[in-house]
């Protein structure tokens, strides 16, 4: 090479067909069942059927955008804003916790009100910490296998985010956010037996945390045996089952479903999955999970080839954060896994959700078409 190492497209180039294709007929799709799932529920409640169509339309304009931002934006970028974007997003859960800026619905407040709009910390810090694991593992990678240095400094990062999520409540996605850390750790070459180690440690803490909420504990019990409980705890998991179960394989038709008519709670957050499987069947369930699988593929294809260490974490820890929140939110659907208010991607109504992980797709389509080495 001339001059020492050739740089080539340090932008980015054009974006992978085979990562956009799945995102966009994900985000189609959704879009035609949240409005399915929500009409009736808008109709009552604001008036007008179109109400969550409209507002998730803009939320697909504004997460499009920013993708394509994100897609023709320099990856590296993040490298010297990682603990930037970490100060940032320990400051907005902290705001979250102030009566005067927080937001509650459900018994929770997980939500930052600004100037009117309202938007989930949690999902930035989501990415704030797959940003700052990357870095920080890439930068530590000779001594990575230090106790002190390449699990402690994470280790409390996760810590101080639990302490600041956990008084929102908001265990499921703590759960996440633990998963998420030590699937990162293990590939930013962490040592097994410090992890082991750890979660050793820390897991009585959790079962402490599962049965010290009544709610918690009794969402535990319901998923064991959710007909025991068939008007409270279990009633939703009941309902859910009931829409896969009179899909069938073909489905009733979109917007011919029968359970999100006030049976089946938040059909158009949470459950978007079961009125998909009520009306859409066995056959578009099928098609959405090999729409995600398209999407895992190809991440984990872009993590591999990824040019350098933190491009390669990072594009690995954005693709299994995308993978985690999927299967969490079709197994709480089908019933494998306790009920946890967890989004799926693309498909569910809410602004912070779509906006946030088609700003991470777009990093993950930065990474892949960027040749710098």
């Amino acid at each position: 090479m001339d001059n020492g190492a050739k740089k080539t497209r340090p932008a980015g180039g054009r974006p992978d067909p085979m990562l956009l294709f799945p995102v966009i007929m994900l985000i189609g799709i959704g879009i035609v069942m949240v409005y399915s799932a929500s009409s009736e529920i808008a109709l009552r409640t604001y008036g007008s059927e179109y109400y969550f169509l409209v507002r998730q339309l803009i939320y697909a304009v504004l997460g499009i955008s920013g993708m394509l931002v994100c897609a023709f934006f320099p990856y590296r970028i993040l490298k010297p804003l990682s603990y930037v974007l970490l100060l940032a997003a320990t400051v907005m859960l902290g705001a979250v916790l102030i009566p005067e800026a927080g937001r509650s619905a459900g018994g929770a407040t997980r939500w930052l009100q600004v100037m009117g709009l309202s938007f989930q910390p949690a999902e930035f810090a989501r990415l704030a910490l797959i940003v700052f694991m990357a870095y920080s593992l890439t930068k530590k990678q000779v001594k990575v296998t230090d106790p002190t240095i390449g699990f402690l400094p994470h280790f409390l990062v996760l810590c101080v985010f639990t302490l600041l999520i956990m008084m929102q409540p908001d265990f499921g996605t703590v759960a996440m956010f633990w998963m998420l850390a030590w699937i990162i750790m293990f590939a930013g070459r962490v040592p097994l037996r410090h992890l082991a180690s750890a979660l050793i440690v820390v897991t009585p803490l959790g079962l402490w945390l599962l049965v010290s909420a009544d709610y918690r504990l009794k969402r535990y019990m319901t998923f064991l045996d959710p007909w025991k409980y068939p008007l409270d705890e279990g009633y939703q998991i009941i309902h859910s089952l009931m829409a896969f179960g009179s899909g069938g394989l073909l489905g009733k038709g979109f917007g011919e479903g029968y359970q999100k008519l006030f049976y089946l709670p938040t059909p158009h957050t949470d459950f978007i999955f079961s009125v998909l499987g009520e009306e859409g069947g066995l056959v578009w369930v099928l098609f959405v999970v090999l729409l995600y699988l398209v999407i895992l593929w190809r991440g984990m294809r872009i993590a591999t080839t990824a040019r350098d260490c933190f491009g390669s974490l990072l594009a690995f820890g954005i693709t299994v954060s995308i993978a985690l929140q999927a299967i969490v939110n079709m197994g709480v659907n089908l019933s494998l896994l306790p009920t946890k208010g967890l989004s799926l991607p693309f498909l569910s109504y809410g602004g912070s959700s779509l906006v946030f992980n088609l700003g991470c797709i777009g990093i993950l389509m930065n990474i892949g078409t960027s040749k710098e080495k």
